[in-house]
């Protein structure tokens, strides 16, 4: 099969690889109907993310139809529209029981890759790194999904693939950056990242009740957006003086109830810290350029809530006496999609949620290379580029 593989830093190729078989008896095989990029891949891409070999297909965000299943699949047919979240869950272990799917025992293979940095393993996902597994990833004509009961969603009739494919990681993952602000109605929540993620988080708080959602970024395409798909208000923070500033005043001065955090180890700023940041990260003396995260921090209300969607390696100038004075209260985890995708096939189907508005590029597999430079570089107006394998 064809398939788009890591080559080397900032190097991407489409080449002929195996065919994916039945390993386990659990397991499915789905030929991909469309798949996505996800800014959490130019992690690795940039290089500062280790563990990727060589040849390693990339892709976590995907949909399509099963082609085989494994002796002991039973609720998963061939022939079944499926969508699939990027972490690999078993549904057995102590961390599936509680529905935190992305910190499953069972899953990654390479839990001793993990274990000297992190202590315990997260859960397995596809084409993320050895240390997250080593599998497969999606931006494939073929996908191996282990545990094929518990990891495929059947795809409802008047739910399209492009609609069904951000419910694989995109809107879980936003979803989930909302569920974590507690939100009972009425809250203002500023989300930092308008971005695939950023922006179906905006959208998830209105879904949940927030009454105010507002937006920052630099990109202004994103930030219309932002305001004409989401109906959010907008800072671009290239044009503030200070955002925590412009915030507070939009806010009567006390500051959103609760901020989403939605961009990651590579984020961008203004200032002397940028630079700084920028320069350590270059040497390889810290992973993250953290200024989203050090902002809505700052600016949060007293007794908030910081909701951590990027993902982060090592941050040097953690604020940590920001979170204890004001009595904060910091959640984070990489997405458990298990425990939101049949809500959000619910709220697709019924038209509360669309999240279309983010393709800017439709491509064919062979494009990706391209695809993935124009979505890095943020050229060409690209939020996300869709592929079909």
């Amino acid at each position: 099969m064809r398939a788009l593989c890591w080559t080397g830093v900032n190097t991407l190729s489409v080449e002929t690889v195996d065919d994916p078989v039945i390993v386990n008896p659990h397991d499915a095989v789905l030929e991909v109907s469309v798949t996505t990029t996800c800014g959490s891949d130019l992690h690795f891409l940039s290089g500062y993310l280790p563990g990727m070999r060589e040849g390693d297909v990339i892709g976590h965000e995907f949909m399509g139809r099963v082609v085989e299943v494994g002796a002991e699949v039973t609720a998963t047919s061939v022939g079944s529209r499926v969508v699939v979240p990027s972490f690999i869950a078993c549904n057995n272990c102590w961390y599936c029981d509680h529905e935190q799917y992305s910190l499953c025992d069972t899953t990654n293979p390479n839990a001793d890759l993990q274990r000297p940095i992190m202590g315990y393993p997260t859960g397995g996902i596809y084409g993320y790194t050895h240390p997250f597994g080593g599998y497969q990833g999606s931006h494939a004509q073929y996908i191996r999904v282990p545990f094929a009961d518990q990891n495929c969603f059947a795809v409802p009739d008047g739910v399209t693939d492009e609609q069904a494919l951000f419910a694989s990681d995109a809107i879980p993952t936003g979803y989930m950056g909302a569920d974590f602000c507690s939100i009972t109605g009425g809250e203002t929540i500023a989300v930092w990242g308008a971005g695939g993620v950023g922006l179906m988080a905006a959208r998830s708080a209105q879904l949940m009740g927030a009454s105010r959602v507002i937006v920052v970024d630099r990109i202004p395409e994103r930030l219309a957006m932002a305001r004409d798909e989401i109906g959010a208000e907008t800072v671009d923070y290239t044009a503030s003086d200070s955002v925590t500033d412009e915030i507070r005043e939009m806010t009567g001065g006390r500051g959103p109830d609760a901020v989403i955090e939605a961009v990651g180890m590579e984020g961008h700023g203004t200032g002397v810290g940028q630079i700084y940041d920028k320069a350590k990260q270059a040497l390889r003396l810290e992973s993250d350029r953290a200024t989203a995260l050090r902002e809505a921090i700052r600016t949060v209300r007293k007794g908030g809530v910081v909701s951590v969607l990027g993902v982060y390696g090592v941050t040097d100038k953690f604020p940590m006496g920001l979170v204890m004075n004001k009595g904060l209260t910091l959640r984070s985890a990489q997405q458990h999609g298990q425990r939101y995708v049949p809500r959000l096939l619910d709220h697709l189907q019924s038209g509360e949620l669309d999240p279309t508005f983010l393709i800017t590029h439709d491509m064919s597999l062979e494009e990706s290379p391209a695809g993935y430079a124009i979505f890095k570089e943020k050229a060409d107006n690209c939020v996300r580029a869709i592929f079909r394998p």
